[in-house]
């Protein structure tokens, strides 16, 4: 499938600015896809995480993981008409390892394959690379809940 940009991510998506942490979706195919992040200088996690050797916050790439989860949720596991009536939450988080640091130049790219899906909960493994290195590697569970069922919204 074709790039998905960040206008269709916004529209799959409820995290805005500065906590949007997917730039562009490269691929996505059955069972698993492959999005990046450009680091930038600019972003407000590095004023306070090493200001003088900037790190990105390894929370952030987990969560970056998360989010392409959730975008491969709605736009492979979910149907048109219930794309902006769920939200995604975290269920679990396992077997983290944050390898090498992700710094301000880099690009993130995640990829994401999908373990299981039940309609509900969704497990995924997920690896953030800078090139042909490893920075993060986690096991996710993602739950599936209506907006209406956690009165989000009214």
């Amino acid at each position: 499938m074709e790039n998905i940009n960040i206008t269709k991510i916004m529209e799959l998506l409820p995290h805005r600015y500065p906590f949007l942490l997917v730039d562009k979706v490269i691929s996505i195919e059955e069972g698993k896809i492959h999005s990046v992040k450009n680091v930038t200088f600019n972003e407000p996690q590095f004023t306070g995480h090493f200001p003088e050797s900037p790190i990105m916050p390894g929370v952030l790439m987990v969560e970056a993981m998360a989010q392409t989860s959730g975008i491969y949720c709605y736009m492979k596991l979910l149907k048109p008409e219930e794309i902006g009536k769920k939200f995604m939450f975290f269920a679990k988080i396992d077997n983290v390892k944050f390898k090498n640091p992700v710094i301000p130049g880099d690009v993130m790219d995640m990829f994401v394959t999908v373990e299981a899906f039940n309609g509900t909960l969704l497990k995924t493994h997920g690896e953030v690379r800078v090139g042909e290195s490893l920075a993060c590697s986690a096991d996710l569970g993602l739950f599936l809940v209506d907006k209406e069922a956690m009165k989000i919204n009214k």
